[in-house]
């Protein structure tokens, strides 16, 4: 039982932590693997390409898709919930990533259907893996979630701006010069503050015109306003991982320093680093 404990042990220390020499060198493999897969995915969508190498991309398709069962299992073993991580984000994605390839194995004219060979575009989501070596990625992720009922109230009230600009625009323009119903004028609303501008619908009249500019300008701004959002989530991040004046709060730049630059405290009396959160 010892045995079986430390064995367990040092899995999770190789597929999981990635601290030891170890588990860099297999996580690695993992990392050129799903980039080289998602290249391989990409690359044998294209039909020439297909028809000349077909034999070589279901070759390599085969052998990532072995590695990532083999990274799949181990996983399993080493978590020490198995079900959470089965039912995890990344647990998900390494399972799903995997299954088409034996898919078109298992059952018979599966490349000739449709909507089932469809399913094989799913192991483009390896490149989501990646996010699992990504310190950055897993800091964007927490500040994203911090951020998510700030933008989602700020989307919800750009919608109803845009439902009033499109009933203004519906008003003035009118079914003469395309818009003969807000859902229509609506999208043309969205297209239009995104900046996009399909040119399927342009208003004809100068009032429309002129509000039409109006909606251009403003979306400049209406864009940027989440990203601020995200941008001030993370340099709290960043903050929290300085350590601080104990007296004053202010953040400590410089490892080396002796005294707080803001109120003069000595440092080393501080308390210690904040965690990350």
């Amino acid at each position: 039982m010892v045995v079986l404990d430390n064995w367990r042990s040092q899995l999770y220390q190789m597929v999981i932590e990635t601290r030891s020499p170890q588990g860099r060198a297999f996580n690695l493999l993992i990392y050129l693997c799903t980039i080289a897969s998602v290249l391989t995915v990409v690359l044998g969508s294209v039909q020439s390409w297909r028809q000349a190498y077909g034999e070589v991309f279901n070759g390599l398709e085969w052998g990532f898709t072995i590695i990532f069962s083999l990274d799949y299992c181990l996983r399993l073993l080493a978590a020490t919930k198995v079900r959470r991580y089965a039912l995890s984000f990344f647990g998900l994605v390494d399972l799903i990533t995997i299954l088409p390839t034996y898919f078109s194995a298992l059952l018979p004219g599966f490349n000739s259907l449709l909507i089932l060979r469809s399913l094989q575009l799913l192991r483009i989501f390896r490149v989501l893996k990646l996010f699992r070596f990504a310190e950055e990625a897993n800091q964007l992720w927490r500040s994203l979630r911090s951020s998510v009922r700030r933008i989602t109230v700020f989307l919800c009230g750009v919608f109803i701006l845009q439902l009033i600009i499109a009933s203004l625009i519906f008003s003035i323009e009118g079914s003469d010069n395309g818009f003969d119903s807000i859902p229509k004028t609506l999208y043309w609303t969205i297209v239009t503050m995104t900046t996009v501008g399909y040119g399927d619908l342009t208003p004809q009249t100068p009032l429309g015109r002129l509000l039409a500019s109006g909606i251009m300008l403003l979306g400049y701004g209406i864009i940027a306003v989440p990203s601020g959002f995200v941008a001030y989530d993370l340099a709290q991040l960043e903050t929290q991982k300085q350590p601080s004046c104990s007296q004053c709060g202010t953040a400590i730049a410089c490892p080396d320093a002796r005294f707080c630059h803001q109120c003069g405290q000595d440092l080393s009396a501080s308390t210690p680093p904040q965690p990350e959160a």
